[in-house]
């Protein structure tokens, strides 16, 4: 189980370390150590993660850890000439889909191409464990340090994997011998490692949970210290009752709360974003340790199985099946289903991005309004078709969203950037779908889009949020910051050209200006290519 801190202890650690060990880490005049490095990362302007601005110098790796910082000199076992660019902490995705890809792409390729060292899995209520191959957080990070990994991983456990597994996939009441076995299970989970547990409250069997039932379970949470995060009921026409009903269930627990990809979507919610930056504010000056993540795009991804309704997706990918193939029912999903996509705009808003039987896959990448012109059907009738054929499984980009609400959730103190995607690879099994751009681009867009381009923050801020601010929420130890005794996961990039290139149309396309990645010391990116090393531990 890793060593955690709590955030206070995280933020002054950065300043003891350097300072007990007289080592001058704001003045880089102070500094000379003459020990061997393993590795030296000179010329470059050290941005140490806490928000303040960068000071020129040299960090000396040593064992993995940050032995020293400032001026060094130059005996190592290497130098990386930074080139006067900058050199960060490692990226931290808070919110992360990765779970089983690590074991497809063990580098993690659309995730270590952007500064990504450090991801976190089990998110929107669906965890790797304690089902199928892994029964426990435990045996999934044991098949971790057995493969090795690009970048560091922890995972939270899901509520809507736990209720599958102990209650199962239909609407029905969780009873007291429920509860007990869910408790006893998420204990177990927190024991090995977990470092909370997450709600996926607009996904089955999640979602049939009663918000007394949640409680129950985040009570068990908020004994070890962990951090809930929640993909709320709903992000749309009641999303204003979803992040009260989120603050009310932590408040009760108390529980530290993350709103997981906060956001106002469809056209006619999007005045709602600074309400709901209010009804954050107002729980935080009341004392709930809350914050938020968002990935920098308009657009959303998800399963095409969104526009049937919740209380239709129970039971067996069978028995829903069976439903779609039932006129009746059909008729009745289809009205919710047309409803929905009026909402978002139309059926051109609705793009479809995964698909497995082979005559599928001609409509990946393609709005559903064109999928409709090329085989004849109306938008609810190619859906129905698609989702049966495919049973049920049909990835999903929606565009819903408007840039100044972005802004607004990635400018607030409480916000920071997430990737939201699971690890891709523009080669094997992964390069066969069309991921949402975010799963290669969200840092990077973040930090060249937004801080540089748009001048939403300056790039220290900017590389807080990506750094130490979701450390601090995970309460990781040795992680987020440039400071002496921490493992030294670290991205050198060009300020000037980090950019997102992955698009919409090319989601498999890494992004500009990531130089070098270090994990645990380990040079895994070295001129923008992969060295073959893989670094990552459990974080």
């Amino acid at each position: 189980m890793a060593n955690v801190i709590s955030r206070r202890g995280f933020l002054k650690s950065s300043l003891v370390a350097g300072a007990a060990l007289g080592l001058g880490f704001y003045d880089s005049k102070k500094l000379s150590v003459n020990n061997r490095f393993d590795t030296i990362i000179s010329n470059g302007l050290i941005y140490t993660g806490d928000g303040k601005a960068p000071i020129k110098g040299a960090i000396g790796i040593k064992e993995g850890k940050i032995a020293a910082i400032g001026s060094i000199g130059d005996s190592a076992d290497r130098i990386i000439d930074a080139k006067g660019n900058a050199i960060s902490p490692g990226f931290i995705d808070i919110h992360s889909h990765t779970d089983g890809n690590i074991f497809i792409s063990p580098l993690g390729d659309s995730k270590i191409y952007q500064g990504i060292t450090t991801d976190i899995s089990g998110n929107c209520g669906d965890s790797s464990f304690p089902k199928g191959k892994w029964n426990s957080v435990e045996d999934y990070y044991n098949d971790i340090k057995k493969q090795r990994a690009g970048f560091n991983v922890r995972s939270y456990i899901g509520q809507g994997t736990l209720r599958q597994v102990v209650v199962g996939d239909n609407n029905v009441p969780a009873t007291a011998a429920h509860m007990k076995e869910m408790k006893s299970l998420l204990a177990a989970e927190m024991e090995r490692g977990a470092v909370g547990m997450t709600c996926g409250l607009e996904y089955t069997p999640g979602s049939y949970a009663t918000t007394e039932e949640i409680i129950e379970l985040l009570k068990v949470v908020a004994k070890y210290d962990g951090l809930f995060a929640i993909h709320m009921r709903n992000e749309d026409d009641r999303v204003e009752e979803a992040v009260a009903e989120s603050i009310s269930m932590a408040k009760a627990a108390g529980v530290r709360l993350q709103i997981s990809h906060l956001k106002a979507q469809n056209a006619n919610n999007w005045h709602k974003a600074p309400q709901l930056i209010k009804q954050i504010e107002a729980a935080s000056r009341e004392g709930l340790d809350i914050a938020f993540d968002r990935y920098p795009y308009i657009a959303f991804s998800t399963g095409l199985s969104v526009f049937i309704p919740m209380q239709e997706r129970q039971g067996t990918t069978d028995e829903i099946i069976a439903r779609l193939n039932n006129e009746t029912s059909a008729k009745a999903i289809g009205e919710y289903a047309v409803a929905r996509i009026k909402r978002l705009g139309g059926a051109q808003n609705v793009v479809v991005t995964s698909a497995r039987v082979p005559e599928n896959k001609r409509f990946i990448g393609l709005n559903i309004e064109e999928c409709c012109k090329l085989t004849g059907l109306e938008p609810w009738p190619f859906i129905r078709k698609l989702l049966v054929e495919e049973r049920v499984s049909v990835d999903m980009i929606g565009f819903a969203m408007r840039e100044e609400n972005v802004k607004l959730f990635l400018s607030h103190p409480l916000g920071m950037p997430i990737t939201d995607a699971g690890a891709s690879s523009p080669i094997g099994k992964l390069s066969e779908n069309m991921p949402h751009p975010r799963a290669y681009g969200s840092f990077p867009r973040f930090l060249g889009k937004y801080c540089r381009d748009e001048k939403l923050m300056d790039l220290s801020k900017g590389i807080q949020k990506c750094t130490s601010l979701p450390a601090s929420r995970l309460k990781l130890k040795d992680r987020g910051l440039l400071t002496v005794g921490y493992q030294a996961d670290i991205v050198v990039f060009n300020p000037d050209t980090i950019i997102d290139r992955a698009t919409f149309a090319e989601p498999h396309q890494f992004s500009a200006g990531i130089e070098h990645v270090l994990v645990n010391g380990v040079w895994t990116i070295k001129n923008g290519v992969a060295t073959g090393d893989l670094g990552g531990v459990i974080a």
